[in-house]
């Protein structure tokens, strides 16, 4: 009697457990939402539902608006429905690849990235930035101001940036600010070399995790979990809020790569490690690459990023958001132009196609 009793239980147990991991509802999803905008903190757990579970109901125009609305605009959300949409119109080509596939595709994404790193020309490129802070956890932010920044990488891995507007303010006089640290605020370097070094290069002893499939500007992608300790990463982290401080921090996050080019599209990552009582208790980032030419050859860079830091100060959490635009790659020693398209908010442009 007992262990017919014992089994079920297992059995309901099981039932379930399998009934919580069928898809979302739209009843359910759109109670997420509503949720979601009174609490901003479930962020995480409603992107990763529609990660886990995914969608049993047609996205409407109507359910995208929602979304915006509730979500407070927010990308990573709106990523995660379009995916689960994806994965529910078609699901045998969001399948899992095999096991060979997913470690064919690494290899190879591992040797091209590597590759393509030593093989960066020296170049200039114009990055437009929109920078933006909220309280931490409400989404809410406010715009603080806008640079036009003039960015020269070499192939030896030097970067030097200056800034060549404000809030749309030429600085072309010696009294101008034209460094980040001149102008002061949230900034961030490494989009082009360093990011794609860390994660693949064999001294960092990343680990892998295959977790799904995905379109990214119509081109297929095996999206793989990624983590790299703090002794291999050592990426630098500093903030300052009363006084400037550093530390070397871990990187965790994902990276979607190219079924077919075996080449990184997009990766989204995160600080780990960080000490306890640290100013910056979080720092993510997002960055999106696409092929163009600089003196008729093709090269993969950086298209658009989305830099996130929280900053603990006087007893209160605020979040900073830079969201930058990479435009007009140009060969090394060409000059940066300024345009009147450059001061348009780029929340306002059209987002790259998924």
């Amino acid at each position: 009697m007992k262990y017919g009793l014992l089994l079920i239980l297992l059995l309901s147990f099981s039932f379930f457990t399998i009934a919580q991991e069928k898809p979302l509802s739209q009843t359910e999803y759109v109670k997420m939402l509503y949720d979601l905008q009174k609490n901003p903190g479930t962020k995480a757990d409603t992107v990763e539902a529609l990660r886990r579970r995914g969608i049993d109901f047609i996205l409407t125009d109507g359910i995208r608006g929602l979304t915006r609305s509730k979500g407070g605009n927010d990308e990573d959300l709106r990523r995660a429905l379009e995916e689960a949409d994806r994965r529910r119109q078609n699901p045998e080509g969001s399948k899992l690849p095999s096991k060979n596939e997913s470690e064919t595709v690494l290899a190879q994404a591992r040797k091209n990235t590597l590759e393509a790193v030593d093989e960066m020309p020296d170049f200039v490129v114009k990055q437009q930035i929109q920078r933006s802070a909220a309280f931490a956890g409400t989404n809410n932010f406010r715009n603080l101001d806008q640079l036009v920044v003039a960015v020269s990488y070499k192939s030896s891995g030097e970067e030097s940036y200056k800034v060549l507007t404000v809030n749309g303010a030429i600085q072309n006089n010696p009294e101008s600010k034209n460094s980040y640290e001149e102008v002061g605020g949230t900034s961030s370097t490494g989009e082009f070399v360093t990011m794609l070094a860390t994660i693949f290069k064999p001294e960092s002893e990343t680990k892998f995790e295959v977790v799904d499939t995905d379109m990214i500007r119509n081109r297929r992608t095996i999206v793989y979990d990624f983590t790299v300790d703090r002794d291999h990463a050592k990426q630098m982290l500093s903030c300052k809020a009363t006084v400037m401080d550093s530390t070397l921090t871990g990187l965790r996050g994902r990276i979607w790569l190219d079924r077919d080019s075996f080449r990184v599209l997009r990766i989204e990552s995160e600080a780990t490690d960080i000490p306890a009582g640290f100013p910056c208790p979080t720092a993510k980032r997002n960055i999106d690459y696409d092929w163009t030419t600089i003196a008729n050859e093709k090269y993969l860079l950086p298209l658009l990023s989305d830099v996130r830091l929280t900053i603990r100060d006087s007893g209160k959490m605020y979040e900073t958001r830079n969201l930058i635009k990479f435009k007009n790659y140009q060969k090394y020693g060409t000059d940066v132009i300024i345009l009147e398209e450059d001061s348009k908010p780029i929340e306002e442009e059209k987002k790259p196609n998924q």
